[in-house]
C-alpha cells in the first residue's frame, strides 16, 4: 500500500495502492497511521507522492457502489480523521503531485504545506457536486484554506477538472516541475522547511489551521447528518452509479 524511503531529514511516502490509489477505507486508516508514524519518528519532513501517473483518484466509487451506505458511513469517517491528521501535523508535508489527482486525491494534497505538480497530461480538481454528493466540513475547510477566496467559488461549484498549468492559476497547487525531477524539488523544499525551528514551525502552523480547524468542528456539528444522510440516499448512489458508468465506458469493437 506505500513505499516509504528516508533521505536524511525527510521521509518520501509513496501510495501504491491498486491502478488508481483510491481512496478506500484501508488506504485511509493506513495514511492515517503513516502520519502518526512519521510524527513519532525523528525524520523532520514529509513528502507524500504516488506511484506510476496517478496521485490519487479519489474515493474508491466502485466499491463505495459495490458495498451500499454503510460503507459510505465508515468511508466518510475514516476519510475526515485522516484528513485531519494530514492537515494538523506539525511537521512539514510537501505533496509531490505525479499524475492525476481527483476529487478526494486533490483535497489530500491541498491538506500539504506547499504542493508541486508534475507538468504533463494529468488532471486535478473537486468535482464532488458533479456526482451529486456534497462536501464534509473538514473537506470543505481544507480547500477554503488553499485556495484564493475569490477562486473557492468557481472550483467546487463548477465541477471541472484542470491541467497543471490551469491548477497553478487557480491555487490548486504552488509550482510545477518536469516529471522526472518533481520528488527531487520535493525532498528539497521539504528539506527547506525542515531547516526552520521545528517548534516555531509547529506554532506558526497551529496558529494558522486553528481557524479552520474550528470551522471543522462548528460544520461538523451543523452540517455532518445532512452530509451522510446525502451521501447515502438512493438517488445519491445511483448517480453515482451513471457517472461511473459514463466515466468507465469502454468503446465497442
Amino acid at each position: 500500500m506505500f513505499r516509504e524511503k528516508h533521505l536524511g531529514s525527510v521521509t518520501v511516502l509513496e501510495i501504491a495502492h491498486g491502478k488508481a490509489n483510491a481512496l478506500d477505507v484501508e488506504l485511509c486508516l493506513g495514511l492515517g497511521k503513516k502520519i502518526e508514524e512519521f510524527l513519532a519518528s525523528s525524520s523532520r519532513a514529509l513528502v507524500l507522492t504516488g506511484n506510476g501517473n496517478m496521485f490519487s483518484a479519489g474515493v474508491d466509487l466502485l466499491r463505495l457502489l459495490a458495498e451500499g451506505a454503510p460503507y459510505a458511513l465508515r468511508l466518510l469517517d475514516v476519510l475526515d480523521e485522516m484528513l485531519e491528521g494530514l492537515f494538523v501535523c506539525s511537521k512539514p508535508v510537501v505533496a509531490a503531485i505525479n499524475g492525476h489527482a481527483i476529487a478526494g486525491g486533490c483535497i489530500v494534497a491541498c491538506a500539504a504545506d506547499h504542493r508541486i505538480m508534475a507538468r504533463g497530461p494529468w488532471r486535478t480538481g473537486v468535482p464532488e457536486l458533479v456526482l451529486g454528493v456534497p462536501f464534509p466540513p473538514t473537506a470543505l475547510e481544507v480547500i477554503r484554506f488553499a485556495v484564493a477566496p475569490e477562486k473557492l467559488q468557481q472550483l467546487l461549484h463548477g465541477g471541472q477538472t484542470y491541467t497543471p498549468e490551469e491548477a497553478l492559476h487557480h491555487g490548486l497547487v504552488n509550482e510545477l516541475a518536469d516529471p522526472a525531477v518533481l520528488v527531487d524539488r520535493a525532498v528539497a523544499e521539504a528539506e527547506r522547511m525542515a531547516a526552520l525551528s521545528p517548534r516555531a514551525f509547529a506554532l506558526n502552523k497551529r496558529q494558522l489551521r486553528e481557524p479552520v480547524m474550528e470551522r471543522i468542528r462548528s460544520g461538523r456539528a451543523r452540517c455532518n447528518a445532512e452530509v451522510r444522510e446525502i451521501w447515502t440516499q438512493p438517488e445519491t448512489l445511483q448517480a453515482i452509479r451513471q457517472y461511473v458508468e459514463r466515466t468507465f465506458k469502454k468503446p465497442s469493437g
